[in-house]
């Protein structure tokens, strides 16, 4: 039963929509500006369960699969379909309620929020070639090593851009001015491309079969942890202490944001012997989880 639980949460993408809410949180508290709205803080939570699902949803029930993730949409296909039912259902109607609730702000939003938003949206629709192929003929799914980076990108807007542009919206404050927003923004960027990088690793196979060039077909497993992996993380950690220094931050503030890099150093290492794709989906992931959670402690811990 315990299994049965943990295979649905993982399996299912449940655990993403927490990550995005984490992040998001984390977001706000670091930079000290109010929360947004309890309803798009449940919009952030189900719309990317959705979005990861859909990948999944052309999966045949009688596939034999010997991805034991492709197996459990196999079997449980029903399931799958009506809770992408449902919860899009509910994302569609909490986007409604959103749009008409604050329609006066949302169409006074200065020009540049505007040009963010379609940023965010296009890179959303062409990381699973959304659009029309007479129109822009791209799926940044099977870009080999651009992937991560687009990756990196969308969970950085939906932690550090969205939140400030619905709370522009909601409550007429702005957060952009600040460089540490910047600073923010580029950090997890940095992180999250790291961690679909690592990702990667677990797809080697296939990847190397259909010719997709991503980091470790190109380069090999070793080279990838040791000159890409670890070194983009010993520059993160380099580039937090400079940043800190400057900013005067707290040590205790410091050590929190520094420990999600020196734990995902140490996943890397690890990754020379080959996991089960619940390591990926439940430690990996988990480090955006505690990544947030350190930024929120950091902060909280400082005052």
């Amino acid at each position: 039963m315990g299994l049965k639980l943990i295979k649905s949460i993982f399996f299912g993408n449940y655990f993403i929509g927490l990550l995005a809410l984490a992040l998001s949180l984390e977001s706000s508290i670091q930079l000290k500006l109010p929360f947004n709205s309890f309803w798009y803080y449940l919009l952030i939570s189900l719309a990317p369960i959705v979005y990861y699902t859909y990948a999944y949803m052309g999966v045949n029930k009688l596939s034999t699969s010997s991805n034991p993730r492709i197996r459990w949409y196999a079997q449980h296909a029903d399931f799958v379909r009506w809770s992408q039912i449902l919860l899009s259902a509910a994302s569609l109607l909490i986007f409604l309620y959103l749009f008409v609730h604050n329609f006066y702000a949302i169409f006074h939003l200065p020009v540049y929020y505007w040009l963010i938003v379609c940023l965010i949206l296009l890179a959303a629709a062409l990381y699973y070639g959304l659009l029309p192929s007479y129109f822009f003929n791209l799926n940044l799914r099977n870009t080999g090593w651009l992937k991560p980076f687009i990756i990196g990108f969308v969970w950085a807007c939906t932690a550090n851009v969205l939140p400030l542009i619905v709370l522009k919206i909601e409550k007429g404050i702005g957060g952009t001015e600040n460089i540490f927003w910047l600073w923010l923004f580029v950090k997890n960027w940095m992180f999250c491309t790291v961690n679909a990088i690592m990702f990667d690793i677990k797809d080697y196979e296939i990847d190397a079969n259909k010719q997709l060039k991503t980091f470790v077909v190109r380069m090999g497993l070793r080279k990838t942890i040791f000159q890409v992996l670890i070194p983009l993380l010993c520059i993160g950690m380099f580039s937090l202490c400079i940043f800190a220094y400057t900013q005067h931050f707290k040590l205790i503030s410091v050590l929190f944001n520094l420990l999600p890099f020196l734990l995902t150093i140490l996943v890397a290492y690890t990754l020379h012997k080959k996991k089960n794709i619940l390591f990926y989906l439940i430690v990996i992931d988990g480090l955006i989880l505690i990544k947030a959670l350190c930024g929120i402690a950091g902060v909280l811990l400082a005052r």
